[in-house]
């Protein structure tokens, strides 16, 4: 059975990504890493992981673990100076290896240490061994607009709002409770990391604005463009009808947080309001946001079932 190691496993994405992989079929857990963490238990993390699994090392140690596939669930400077291991896959859930222009990755991130393999299945299936997970937003909004591509007329405007999760574990002011309660606030206005990844895919500049909700976990990605007089809805239900992680909705059903919360799934729905084609697409930003989507790239280079592991199925409420 293939081996998996998570370095940065204290962290969100960390901790979403073990649980993936607590209930993957085909992947065995060989090394928990975190710094903050090392020489405890699991049970630091979650009184409900038990000594079943491996006690937490350093980060390093997991790096070195010889695992068939490592998690690099660090920030972007981290993950920017990782050196990978001489085999193995790598699946980098930051930002730091995304872009492929040096220049913008600089501008965006502070550093360009080069890109490797973009792994949005649908649009771009990650290929070689290092992989760049996509942002949350990139995804839903590529979800969205990447069928209609070649249809596109005139400028694309992406509407995101996503739940407080998306900015990390890390203390912010911006996230305390008496900040994000009963408030909607856009951030980034000015311009947002996550738009030259879409701007990368589609080959041309949207005006992307995200907001951030009240809610723990999330996201909704409101795209409107002018496609032309296509027929926006066929083209979105030719390109996910095999897909069991993109659900097109029915005509009339709009997407929501709710459906997708705790999943790995992506809702897409498609509406005309005037000569506007509205496309929106509900994403869990932990989920197909970044580790499960994480585990799918991991999948698909190990050649493994593409959504073993995943949480897809299900009706809670």
């Amino acid at each position: 059975m293939p081996t998996a190691a998570i370095v940065g496993s204290a962290g969100y994405t960390g901790q979403e990504t073990l649980d993936r992989l607590l209930g993957h079929p085909a992947l065995e857990l060989v090394a928990l890493g975190s710094d903050s963490h090392a020489g405890s238990g699991a049970q630091a993390l979650d009184p409900r992981l038990n000594g079943a699994l491996p006690a937490f090392v350093p980060n390093a140690e997991a790096a070195a673990s010889g695992a068939d596939v490592l998690f690099l669930c660090l920030g972007h400077d981290e993950a920017a100076a990782f050196e990978p291991p001489a085999a193995g896959v790598v699946v980098d859930l930051s930002g730091a290896h995304r872009l492929r222009d040096p220049a913008v990755a600089e501008r965006w991130y502070g550093t360009a240490p080069g890109a490797w393999s973009y792994g949005l299945p649908e649009v771009s299936p990650p290929e070689g061994r290092l992989i760049a997970n996509p942002g949350c937003y990139a995804t839903a909004a590529l979800l969205a607009l990447w069928p209609l591509r070649d249809a596109l007329r005139g400028p694309v405007v992406v509407d995101g709002k996503s739940g407080m999760t998306g900015a990390g574990r890390g203390l912010k002011a911006s996230t305390h409770a008496g900040f994000v309660l009963e408030n909607v606030s856009p951030y980034a206005v000015s311009g947002h990391r996550h738009a030259p990844e879409v701007e990368q895919a589609l080959g041309r500049e949207i005006c992307f604005v995200p907001h951030l909700l009240p809610v723990r976990r999330g996201l909704l990605a409101t795209c409107y463009a002018d496609c032309g007089g296509a027929d926006a809805r066929a083209l979105l239900e030719s390109a996910y009808a095999a897909s069991e992680v993109v659900r097109v909705l029915p005509e009339g059903v709009v997407p929501e947080i709710a459906r997708v919360h705790g999943t790995d799934a992506a809702e897409v729905g498609v509406f005309s309001n005037g000569d506007t084609t509205v496309a929106v697409c509900a994403i869990d930003n932990l989920g197909k946001g970044a580790a499960g989507q994480a585990v799918q790239n991991a999948n698909l280079a190990l050649g493994l079932p593409e959504t073993a592991g995943l949480r897809l199925q299900g009706v809670l409420v």
